[in-house]
């Protein structure tokens, strides 16, 4: 089976692993701090202002909490987006407002978020999909003539930049997501960041119950009875450890690797595909824009795209279509309204298999099989 998503992982993050298990600290200690000042260094950020979490979905529940959300508030966020923002939104009792997207690139553009704000809206998220950074700087300086918090949902973009800049850094908040599946992984992790230190100060007492201080041995030597508790307000425990940011800390150094082998990859699906009838590729690059290539997706007829998806697991290949749309979710309050260009995207977009992985063979062998399903089914 050609997979859609593979993590590289090897004698590098073994290694690492087993320093952790010799030290015998396997819980938030040093290596999650270093891992923390490293990536900051990565975005160019405050390392203080940087948390390692247990999720990138932890991320943004933490994100909405530190927004002090509650009902009656909105948050603009695209369609086609992954299910856990809107998830943050509603457990924070407020209501999610979605955005239509670009049909091509399937990002938002700054008219798609401002169509939808209102009175009423507290927080705008925007994804960066398949890593590629989108209209973050016009959607950016929205939200700053219109007061309104941006948080950016960089899961699969931990090296996508625009002139330089690490997506991420844009908004007020920004999370990233280092499960199996993703660019840099550390099994499964996230990180947050904020751009004001007193946010970045209360999201890390947050990840760890809302303790002002950990009443562990790390504060027994700078604190008078460093085992009483103050809490001022209810926290999770969802914070990260050593073993997960031992391997993250190899693969931050080896995510220059990954990318390059990923825009390889999708530099010979462009030479591959080019021409066929009926198939649209991923649009090019703006200038001064740099992607991870989480994804790489191709457009038909919408008639065509489930038999073509059929076809490819057939002969092996697994395809997927992410995002669907969280305007047709029910769970989100659908009443049956329209996202012209979200709805044209969802019914004719499939990704195909990316990561460092495959082989150029592997990626002849989905392009042949995607050539011949798109001719069999129609695309001339």
């Amino acid at each position: 089976m050609i997979h859609l998503f593979q993590p590289q992982t090897g004698d590098e993050e073994l290694a690492a692993v087993a320093e952790v298990f010799a030290e015998k600290w396997l819980g938030h200690g040093p290596r999650t701090k270093a891992f923390e000042a490293e990536f900051a260094a990565h975005v160019g950020v405050d390392p203080e202002h940087m948390v390692f979490l247990n999720s990138g979905t932890a991320g943004l529940f933490l994100a909405m909490e530190c927004l002090g959300l509650g009902e009656g508030d909105e948050v603009v966020l695209p369609s086609l987006s992954f299910l856990a923002a809107a998830n943050a939104v509603l457990a924070m009792g407020a209501r999610p407002v979605f955005c239509d997207v670009d049909p091509r690139t399937l990002n938002p553009d700054a008219a798609h978020v401002e169509a939808v704000l209102t009175d009423r809206t507290k927080a705008v998220v925007v994804l960066h999909y398949g890593g590629y950074p989108g209209d973050i700087e016009a959607i950016a300086r929205l939200c700053r003539d219109r007061n309104i918090p941006l948080v950016e949902d960089a899961a699969c973009s931990a090296g996508s930049r625009v002139d330089g800049k690490v997506v991420g850094g844009f908004g007020d908040l920004a999370m990233w997501s280092f499960d199996a599946m993703k660019v840099l992984v550390t099994g499964d992790g996230g990180m947050l960041w904020a751009r004001d230190r007193e946010l970045a100060v209360r999201a890390r007492r947050l990840a760890y119950h809302g303790l002002v201080q950990s009443s562990g041995i790390g504060h027994a030597r700078v604190s008078h009875r460093w085992w009483e508790l103050e809490v001022p307000e209810i926290g999770r425990r969802i914070i990260g450890n050593d073993l997960t940011a031992a391997i993250g800390r190899v693969q931050l150094r080896r995510l220059p690797e990954f990318v390059a082998r990923r825009r390889e990859i999708v530099q010979l699906y462009d030479r591959e595909l080019a021409g066929v009838p009926g198939l649209l590729t991923p649009p090019p690059l703006p200038a001064g824009h740099e992607s991870t290539y989480y994804f790489y997706w191709v457009q038909f007829e919408e008639e065509m795209r489930d038999g073509i998806a059929s076809e490819l697991l057939a002969a092996d290949i697994y395809t997927t279509f992410r995002y669907a749309p969280l305007h047709k979710v029910a769970a989100y309050g659908h009443d049956g309204r329209v996202l012209a260009s979200s709805d044209h995207a969802a019914a004719r977009t499939l990704c195909l298999p990316l990561h460092p992985g495959l082989t150029d063979e592997d990626v002849r062998t989905v392009a042949a099989t995607l050539r011949k399903a798109v001719t069999a089914l129609g695309g001339e």
